[in-house]
Parts: structure tokens; sequence; C-alpha cells
């Protein structure tokens, strides 16, 4: 059944990538990110099944590398990992994520192909009128993106875990999903006894475009055409 699901998603996403309809594109995203949601609760292991939690740390590089670790840890926050921002280091920005194989398989699916149609959409997104602070506005974009892709994700969850605990037979997933959470913090606490949460600031005028880009997200980018790269570049 998961099988068969992921090939559902990888088939929606390739409808996604082909389209130049901005209406289907936000179709194909949202049933995408519905069928990833539904995968994430078919990997669920049985109650009482123990399974660790793994780790891998990611390396976001410049530019734009601080608003590319958000985008990577709001999307693993999403999917139930933990991420944590370790700051500078590699040559980038370095995200140390947390969570159980299938879930971290999702978040480095779906924030690969996030980055990507972030960057596509900064370098489509046209300067209003006026705009002199022109950094500012393109980061509060990548801002408000990441901002409403993550509202998006975290819907689609939500959705999947509550049709989970109301159906026939699946009394406990709210107790392993619980049991699955604590785990990870565990895993959290035990390397990082001490964290210090932070809030991004933003000065610019570009957040509310970037979060309309976020709910035409297409999921299933693959590729990143040259002037897509120069614009990250900038």
């Amino acid at each position: 059944m998961r099988e068969r699901t992921l090939e559902r998603v990888r088939k929606l996403l390739a409808k996604a990538e082909r389209t130049d309809n901005e209406h289907e594109r936000a179709a194909f995203m949202a049933a995408a990110s519905t069928l990833m949601a539904k995968y994430g609760i078919e990997a669920l292991p049985p109650e009482g099944t123990r399974q660790t939690p793994g780790d891998r740390v990611v390396t976001l590089p410049g530019p734009w590398a601080r608003e590319k670790a958000r985008l990577v840890s709001l999307v693993a926050q999403a999917v139930r990992c933990r991420p944590l921002l370790l700051g500078r280091g590699d040559g980038g920005q370095r995200v140390h994520v947390f969570g159980f194989a299938a879930d971290l398989e999702r978040a480095e699916l779906l924030a690969t192909s996030l980055l990507l149609q972030m960057a596509s959409g900064l370098a489509r997104a046209d300067l209003p009128e006026g705009v002199t602070a022109v950094r500012a506005y393109r980061r509060s974009w990548l801002l408000g993106f990441t901002d409403e892709v993550y509202r998006l994700l975290c819907a689609a969850e939500s959705r999947a875990e509550a049709e989970a605990v109301a159906g026939a037979g699946a009394a406990g997933t709210a107790l392993v999903l619980a049991d699955r959470r604590a785990e990870v913090d565990r895993a959290v606490a035990a390397r990082y006894p001490k964290i210090r949460l932070s809030v991004p600031r933003t000065s610019g005028t570009g957040y509310r475009d970037g979060v309309a880009a976020g709910r035409r997200a297409d999921l299933g980018r693959t590729g990143m055409p040259a002037a897509t790269a120069r614009e990250l570049h900038r």
C-alpha cells in the first residue's frame, strides 16, 4: 500500500511539472501533499513496536543560506521531524534534523523539491513599482513563501492524522504518534540539552507575494533553470 501511495505521488508531481496552468499546478500540489501525509501515516508501525529515531545534518549553501535553512527546518517540522538550526559551518547554514526513517525520507523529498520551487518563484517574481530595497523585498518574499508552504503541509498532516484516528481499528494511532514525538524529543535533548529559540525578522515588502507563491508551490519541480540559479546568486 505504501509503495502504491508513493507511486501516485510521483505521478501527481510529474503532472505538476508539465503544466503551465497555475490553477492546475496548485491542485496537483495539494493532492501530492495530501498523499504524502497519508504515506506518513501508513508508515507508522503497530502500537507497541519500538523504533529508534535517526538524524542527519543538512548544509545549505549561500546565498540566502539562512532562508534556505529555515525552509528545510519548517518542512521537517511539518512532517513530524525535529529540526535545529546550528548556524554557519561547512560552507553554509547547517540544520540538524531528528526523526524516524519514513519522516526523514519525506522531509528530504519535500525540502529538495520546495527549495527548487522557491528559487524558481523568486526568479519569476517581479518587483512592485516603487520598491527600492530589493534585497529586503526578496528576503521577505522568501519568508512569506516558506510560511505558506509550512501552513499547507501542516494542514495536510493534521487532516491525515485526524482521519487515521477516526478510522476503524485506528484507536492506537494517536498514542503511537505521541510516543514517536516523545522519542524524537528525547533524542534531541540527549544531543542538545540547552536549546535557544529564535524568530526571524523581516523588513521587506515581499512577504505577501511570497505567501501567494507558496500557495502555488510545485512539489514536483526537479530541475533548476539557469535563470533561477543566477537569481539566487544575486
